[in-house]
């Protein structure tokens, strides 16, 4: 197969903010184009959003049921290869799993579903018919955290002990619900974000990154659930132990009350002979820690790091790949799988690595789990199932 692959779209309006996040980071590396898309679920904010993307007319859809039926029975040359699927969480499922019925690959931003048992319907799914889907937890995406990952899988720090990660965010100290802003209206509801607010916005965000660098598995955990502005519905602040299937332990914090924080996601992990650190704040550089000499500050574009960081990099040393970059990786990833098995190849490891479905459905057993314990007076300790 020699052509770019073909993007249709569910949500992402040229009234929201992430849409246009999905097509900036879906068309940098030049091998994805948008050929369709239900853009709202109001049909003239679509058909105004299609036109300025330059689409032809019979290719916006005034509903993603309309666009799967469509785009199904056009011949193959033509019809969409993949789906992104950029809407608030309560409309995850039934435009995915429609998708997933009509034979096409998904992405989707997280969490993965409203509930548990959607996201387990999704992973039966999947097995059924063989196809791709990729989660966008952004932060994965990072060349230095790739370059993490794989220095505590070669077992650089020997056996991992504890794991500190935080996500502070300040922009929901106040109301903002009660303001007009989209944002935070369909955030902090739990009709449209499911049961958790903060914890399902940017906690996932945190305990992905924790399982991602660190290759364990959280087992179980205790929780703290705050709701500090008055009146609102869903968590805006937490925290949470974790105890980790090694026998590592951690600490979880996520809120959106922190007063003058922007968005100051931050990991350590420690293990016997070393640790190391990386804060979004400052993205190409990672601190490696060690028990015996200095401190290393390790470079993304300077030739320190390897093989998974230098495939997911693209500009030379002092160059930050930043936000946008982390978010492309994930969607290069998925079209060079895509497009691998479509050629009847086997994806390389490179190409496999970006979030999927386990790190969708345990993103959900974590809002589940972190709901449970958090909400209790007493301190309870609460297993993940499954």
């Amino acid at each position: 197969m020699n052509r770019k692959l073909r993007m249709g779209m569910v949500g992402g309006g040229s009234d929201a903010f992430i849409g246009a996040v999905h097509r900036l980071a879906a068309f940098m590396d030049n091998q994805i184009e948008l050929v369709c898309g239900c853009f709202s679920v109001n049909p003239e904010i679509s058909k105004a959003s299609g036109k300025s993307y330059f689409l032809p007319e019979n290719r916006v859809y005034s509903t993603y049921q309309e666009m799967f039926e469509k785009e199904a029975r056009l011949p193959e040359g033509e019809r969409m290869d993949f789906v992104t699927i950029v809407t608030p969480n309560f409309v995850h499922f039934a435009p995915a799993m429609m998708a997933l019925e009509n034979g096409f690959h998904v992405v989707i931003d997280k969490p993965i579903t409203f509930t548990l048992d959607e996201a387990l319907a999704l992973q039966s799914k999947l097995e059924e018919t063989g196809l791709t889907l990729a989660l966008t937890h952004t932060y994965s995406g990072y060349p230095a955290v790739k370059d993490a990952k794989a220095r505590v899988a070669r077992g650089d720090f020997g056996k991992i002990r504890r794991i500190y990660v935080e996500y502070p965010q300040g922009w929901l100290a106040a109301k903002e619900e009660d303001t007009g802003n989209k944002q935070a209206s369909w955030r902090t509801d739990p009709k449209k974000s499911g049961k958790a607010g903060c914890m399902g916005d940017i906690g996932t965000h945190a305990h992905q990154l924790a399982e991602y660098i660190s290759g364990l598995k959280v087992t179980e955990l205790c929780a703290e659930l705050n709701v500090f502005v008055p009146g609102r519905m869903l968590d805006d602040d937490g925290a949470a132990f974790l105890r980790f299937e090694n026998g590592a332990r951690g600490v979880l914090m996520a809120t959106q009350i922190a007063a003058g924080e922007e968005n100051a996601l931050k990991i350590r992990v420690y293990g016997e002979k070393g640790g190391l650190e990386w804060r979004q704040h400052e993205p190409n550089t990672l601190w490696v820690k060690w028990a015996d000499r200095p401190t290393e500050m390790v470079r993304v574009g300077t030739g320190q790091m390897g093989a998974a960081a230098q495939h997911n990099t693209r500009t030379p040393g002092g160059h930050p790949e930043g936000y946008l970059e982390a978010f492309a990786n994930i969607y290069r990833n998925f079209s060079l799988t895509v497009r691998a098995k479509m050629n009847n190849e086997q994806p390389t490891a490179e190409m496999l690595d970006f979030p999927g479905i386990e790190d969708g459905v345990r993103g959900m057993r974590f809002i589940d789990t972190v709901v449970e314990a958090g909400y209790n007076d007493a301190v309870k300790w609460v297993k993940f199932e499954g």
